[in-house]
This record gives structure tokens, sequence and C-alpha cells, in this order.
């Protein structure tokens, strides 16, 4: 398990040792000659079997041009979402060596919370497409990427693991949306806003005493169709920020309270005055809203 401080990422020796002597095992670099069937275009796993990573191209969107970083995971691995929760490490991208690229931005799918063994963390269990938009500098020309990648697997222990990838992206894109990135998109938390209805929303999101005890809780109102297993990851808007998990519990008409008390906020740092983002996920429904909190 890995603390909530959050494991520092190993120097790279330390990491070859590790991915040696693990299985699920990330080798730090991958062949950039790009690998094209099923009309995919991407580029070669960074491992024939277990956890790996590959880049994975897509169609253009104006003068975007889209894609996916996969991360394939070994049978009974795990890794993270942006925000880990209470243990873990975030993915970090490194795409500073990428040629015609003016800003990469990365959408994703909506996660899941998982039992530490005594804490909980975001993430994913099974192997998953992180999507990607690619603003080229140069919209005429093709994009060279080259990643490296920074991220954690788990399984009864964590591993921090590097991987490194590249993949010319045509400057028309892929001829179509690959299988995958399609799924992919389809799980990725629509934008909202509090009090915007539908069968999954986000209605109130506020600050106030906690019960009974010292200190402030947040308590956010949701609707959604999955009340037994719906739930919902609070960010702030940078790494040094920890808000813990939230309880969930049943409201008034229908609805589906989440409560969480005010811990891991920076020193200094007004939460009153601070945008936080609410990711809610409801079975195959997610939706995510950016906003200050409002008094209670």
């Amino acid at each position: 398990m890995v603390s909530r401080a959050r494991l520092a990422l190993a120097p790279a020796a330390l990491m070859v040792a590790l991915m040696t002597a693990l299985p699920g095992a990330v080798p730090a670099r991958a062949d950039s000659a790009p690998v094209v069937g099923s009309g995919d275009i991407s580029s070669p796993w960074t491992a024939p079997n277990g956890t790996a990573v590959r880049l994975l191209a897509g169609p253009r969107d104006g003068e975007i041009v889209t894609g996916g970083v996969q991360i394939r995971l070994g049978a009974g691995w795990k890794t993270y979402w942006r925000y880990p929760g209470d243990s873990g490490v975030p993915p970090h991208f490194d795409w500073s060596g990428s040629d015609n690229v003016a800003r990469v931005d990365i959408l994703w799918p909506a996660p899941v919370r998982f039992d530490d063994g005594g804490s909980f963390s975001i993430g994913y269990k099974k192997d998953v497409t992180l999507p990607f938009r690619v603003t080229p500098r140069d919209p005429g020309k093709p994009v060279d990427l080259r990643l490296t990648l920074d991220f954690a697997v788990c399984a009864k222990i964590c591993q921090p693991a590097t991987a490194e990838v590249a993949l010319a992206l045509p400057a028309d894109g892929a001829p179509s949306t690959p299988p995958d990135l399609a799924a992919a998109l389809s799980t990725v938390p629509q934008l909202a806003a509090f009090g915007n209805g539908g069968a999954t929303a986000l209605e109130t999101a506020d600050l106030g005493p906690a019960a009974g005890q010292p200190g402030q809780t947040i308590r956010v109102v949701a609707r959604v169709a999955n009340p037994d297993t719906a739930d919902l990851f609070v960010e702030g808007p940078s790494e040094d920020w920890a808000l813990p998990l939230p309880a969930r519990e049943p409201g008034p008409d229908g609805q589906t309270v989440f409560l969480l008390p005010v811990d891991g906020v920076p020193k200094g740092a007004d939460i009153a005055a601070t945008r936080l983002r609410f990711t809610l996920v409801d079975g195959p429904r997610a939706v995510e809203v950016d906003a200050l909190l409002s008094a209670r």
C-alpha cells in the first residue's frame, strides 16, 4: 500500500530493478515504429504480455488530433486516476520530447473506488485507455508524439513504473476512431453544472459545521439511478490538495447525500473561496462539475 502522503516515484535505477523483479512489469522503452492493423495506428506495446503501455491514434477533430494512452494491466493489477484518493500515485505525463505539439489535454474515463487494505484509493481495475487531444503548433503538419509516463501499478504491493512510447500521428489523424478509444470516450464524465437535472445529476454542494463534532463538512446532494453503488470524488485545484473520499447516505425525496470532512486542505488555502471539481459516477453515467461551495 502507498501512504496518503503519496509515494515519490523511484529513481530510474530502482524502477528498472522493480520492473525486473516483479510480475506485470513495464519495460522502460518501446520501439517507436508505428503498428498499423485493422485501421488502427498505434505504437508497439512496451511488453509482449502483462502490464504494458502504448499510444493509439484517433481521427482529426477540426485542428485537434485525437488519440489515447493505453495501459494494459496484468491479471489482478490496478492503476490510479488523476487523483488517487487516500493512497497511490497519479500518473504524470511528460510530452516534452514531442514535435509540433502546442499542448496535450488528457480526458479521464470515470474511475472506481477500491480498498487498498485500510485505506481507499481511486483508479482502474481493468485495462484503460486515457483519451487525449493534441493541439499542433502547425495543424498542417504531422505530430510526432513522445511520451514518458510515470505511474504506479498495484496488486498486493505497489510498484512505481515508467514507460517511454512514441508515435507519429498523421496530419489527418487516423481514418476512424478505434473501438478502444471510442469505448473510453463514452465513459468520460459529461461537463455539467449544479442543478442541471437528469437521472444522474449534482444538485448542491455546501460547506457548514460538522454535526456534533469540531470542524466543517462538505455536503453534496445528488440524484442517481443507482443509489447503492453511485460514488463521488472531490478534488482541489492542485495535487497538494488531498480531500477525503465521502460517505454516502440516502437523502429525502429519492436524493443521495455525500458527506466528507474538510481535511487535506493545503496550509493557507481557503476552501470556501476555491473552486472544486466534483465527479459523480453512477453506473455507466458520470458527470463533472467545477464550482465553488455554497455556505450552509
